[in-house]
């Protein structure tokens, strides 16, 4: 049996508790206690949630575990100390240490993702980077796997990393079927930078809202300033100067990462050649296509379906 702990503290995010589900219908579809699931604290007892109710926890130190997970909380905040102290020992303790969403902060500050591999929520990248930049910070994986180390994006994406470690302790057929239980994607493909880059170009008024949605729609077409002025019901003009205050992004720009987002998530996700992706997104030929890769990622799309094909495998 594998126990699995979920560390918490004061004002963790109790989004974060969805992972127990996972465990919870892994042993459902068993037919056995595959997963013995324990929400910790390091002293035990009701521990606050960032929503202002309470869950109650065991102490930390009454038991081992094969998998030791640590929960996000929304400001980047870190526990105290003495916990910092039993984490920095973990790795020797526990077969698998991770982290959802800001967990990687606590993590980082323990000293366990020196010179690894690692992700966090994309919001908090950059002050990542900053404070610690000894840490392979890739922000825009879903979730990353560097030894025995784990780490998720978003607090959702701890689902993902969780049905990633149920795959690998009792095979794809168990995980496929927890997350269909849990109408969820057994492999999400696509990056953050999908969530991301969408939310960044929400706009404020209708008239953009209408034209990005346009877009998005259309992305296998021709998009130009005039059309999507068209749909905005703007003069051509207008329409630009509107797009730029709102988003801070040119129409042409905004239309070339768009398509940069969907060509990537096309190739996580399905195994069209280069030159489909191209066409589907509306990139034409796969030389335009790879201009536009090299100025969003500094890779050509070559590379990143390599990646992409070798994380598959891996996993």
């Amino acid at each position: 049996m594998h126990t699995v702990g979920l560390l918490v503290y004061p004002n963790f995010q109790a989004l974060g508790l969805a992972v127990a589900s996972v465990f919870e219908y892994a042993n459902l579809f068993r037919g056995e206690k595959a997963y013995q699931f324990r929400l910790v604290s390091e002293d035990g007892g009701p521990v606050m949630t960032s929503q202002s109710f309470s869950v109650n926890t065991e102490r930390l130190r009454d038991a081992s575990y094969d998998t030791l997970i640590v929960a996000g909380d929304n400001e980047c905040h870190l526990p105290p100390d003495s916990l910092l102290d039993y984490l920095r020992d973990a790795p020797s303790r526990s077969r698998r240490v991770a982290a959802i969403c800001t967990g990687a902060v606590v993590l980082a500050a323990a000293g366990l993702l020196e010179g690894k591999r690692a992700t966090t929520h994309w919001f908090h990248a950059q002050e990542f980077k900053k404070q610690y930049p000894n840490v392979l910070l890739d922000e825009d994986r879903i979730f990353v796997v560097d030894g025995q180390i784990w780490t998720s994006a978003g607090m959702t994406a701890g689902v993902d990393l969780a049905l990633a470690i149920v795959e690998k302790d009792f095979g794809l057929e168990t995980a496929r079927m927890v997350a269909r239980k849990l109408v969820v994607y057994q492999r999400r493909g696509g990056g953050q930078s999908q969530f991301s880059a969408l939310l960044e170009l929400d706009a404020k008024s209708d008239r953009v809202q209408m034209a990005l949605a346009h877009v998005r729609e259309n992305l296998a077409g021709e998009l130009t300033v005039e059309s999507l002025a068209d749909v905005a019901r703007l003069s051509p003009r207008q329409f630009s100067r509107v797009f730029r205050e709102e988003t801070g992004q040119s129409p042409a720009k905004a239309i070339e990462r768009l398509r940069v987002e969907a060509a990537r998530l096309m190739m996580e996700t399905t195994r069209h050649p280069i030159e489909v992706i191209a066409r589907e997104t509306g990139f034409g030929d796969r030389e335009r296509m790879r201009q536009a890769f090299l100025r969003a990622f500094g890779q050509p799309p070559q590379a990143i379906q390599r990646a992409s094909a070798g994380e598959a495998l891996a996993m």
